[in-house]
């Protein structure tokens, strides 16, 4: 996928978030809260989402100099969309798991509404955050990733559209 340029970052964005909030949607009772061989159900991915979407508010917040002072800058170019997928994927098949703050407990249908509303929601507060983001400082500044370690903040944006890729691949496959 070519992704690259803030236009790009928040139509992909808008595209796979838009294509998971609508896979849900149409999801009934057994099918949001089915949990098929231990794996999380679809109200739990949802949830995951959400929980993973949530701290780049407080990331993309906050001002230059505290990114720096927080966790660096980085040391090299942004790797491309491709590569931060292909960087991901090796640490899943290596074991990579999600850690505790990003673990959903488990999610009952009447839930739903109120979560897809919020992911929604959060995706357009991300969206706001990246437009007043120059394109220089997305690949300045890092913030950390528990699995990928730090990322610049393209990084982060990409990890971010192929993450809901990635859970509606599972959903698709799981349902």
């Amino acid at each position: 996928m070519q992704i690259h340029g803030k236009p790009q970052i928040i139509a992909a964005l808008n595209e796979k978030v838009d294509a998971f909030i609508k896979y849900i949607s149409l999801l009934n009772k057994e099918q949001f809260e089915a949990s098929l061989n231990g794996k999380w159900s679809a109200g739990q991915i949802l949830d995951h989402l959400i929980r993973a979407i949530k701290p780049l508010q407080i990331g993309f917040a906050l001002p230059k100099f505290a990114l720096s002072f927080l966790f660096g800058k980085t040391n090299r170019p942004s790797r491309t969309y491709d590569e931060l997928v292909m960087k991901y994927k090796t640490k899943l098949t290596a074991g990579g798991k999600a850690s505790r703050p990003f673990i959903p407990s488990v999610v009952g249908f009447e839930k739903k509404a109120g979560l897809i509303k919020k992911y929604a929601a959060q995706k357009q507060k991300l969206i706001a955050k990246i437009e007043k983001q120059s394109e220089a400082d997305l690949d300045k500044y890092i913030l950390p990733h528990p699995l990928l370690g730090k990322v610049t903040l393209r990084e982060m944006l990409y990890f971010t559209i192929h993450h809901n890729e990635h859970h509606l691949h599972i959903l698709n496959r799981q349902l």
